[in-house]
């Protein structure tokens, strides 16, 4: 898809690596510092923003929030499957 649209595929795999990382690193103690301790916030949050590593680390910490940051990661795949073509469609005419 990168390629598609005129981006690098390789840029675009180690910046979606490094965004893994930073977000299995950061989302626990961040939203813990602003007051956040629901396990199903912090899966959420973690899901979409941490992908796959951020997962991974949050069912080594909790369960449930584990299984929600799975389900944010799959929701969110799919809204961005469904949207970002109409969202370059519409961009790309400027």
């Amino acid at each position: 898809m990168s390629y598609e649209i005129g981006g690098i595929p390789e840029l675009t795999a180690v910046a979606v690596i490094i965004t893994g990382i930073f977000g299995a690193i950061v989302t626990v103690p961040l939203l813990r510092l602003f007051g956040v301790t629901c396990p199903r916030a912090i899966g959420l949050a973690g899901g979409v923003a941490g992908h796959g590593i951020a997962t991974a680390r949050l069912l080594q910490i909790d369960e449930t929030a584990g299984a929600f940051s799975g389900l944010a990661m799959g929701l969110s795949a799919i809204a961005v499957g469904m949207l970002m073509p109409l969202a370059f469609e519409l961009l790309g005419s400027f």
